[in-house]
């Protein structure tokens, strides 16, 4: 059985708090529609609430803390992400924004992200393709077709729910297929040479 490992941020302030709610089931979906497909997926969550301080004060010095760096290497080293922020204002949270903003310029590219979010009303769902999904794009993530909203409505009675649980694992199973046609993420080591010292002697 193949290996995979994808990282879910939640940008969620509260807790506990529907955006890490909506987090956990996709990232549960996930991992059942890759068991189908034969990778076994291990997955870790990233509170971006426990990080605040750390990014602004790594915004302010260019210099980021341990567990930041910590969580920006696993975004890096990820095979594939899970992007989750409450809707504010009509578009991501400042904290969400705050973590793309230093993450490494090529971390995700060529990435599978799926992305989704939570909101108040339903009218918000349109800042997942206004918003979210062209700040990806830019970062040149493979962003998935399906984006997962979930407005308050979503999570009592059973129309509701039952909506929402067909489009998380319709994202899920986006996830699981890109994950599991692809190789394993590789990390370029920015120490390494990338010419050998014979080589440099014989062109001296």
């Amino acid at each position: 059985m193949k290996q995979r490992t994808v990282v879910v941020l939640s940008a969620g302030l509260s807790q506990p708090s529907s955006t890490r709610l909506l987090a956990d089931r996709l990232s549960a979906a996930a991992v059942d529609a890759a068991g189908g497909l034969g990778v076994r997926l291990t997955v870790r969550v990233i509170e971006l609430r426990d990080l605040a301080h750390d990014l602004m004060n790594h915004l302010l010095t260019g210099f980021p803390p341990a567990p930041l760096k910590d969580a920006l290497d696993a975004v890096e080293a990820a095979d594939a992400l899970v992007a989750v922020t409450p809707i504010f204002n009509a578009s991501y949270s400042g904290l969400f924004k705050s973590f793309f903003d230093v993450l490494g310029r090529d971390a995700l590219a060529g990435k599978p992200v799926l992305i989704a979010a939570t909101g108040g009303t339903a009218r918000h769902s349109l800042a997942l393709e206004h918003a979210v999904r062209p700040m990806f794009a830019y970062l040149r993530a493979v962003t998935l077709p399906t984006a997962v909203f979930a407005a308050s409505e979503d999570w009592g009675g059973d129309e509701g729910e039952g909506q929402l649980r067909g489009r998380i694992h319709r994202a899920a199973d986006e996830l699981a297929r890109e994950i599991e046609r692809r190789e394993p993420a590789t990390v370029q080591d920015p120490f390494a040479l990338t010419t050998s010292f014979a080589e440099l002697l014989a062109g001296g």
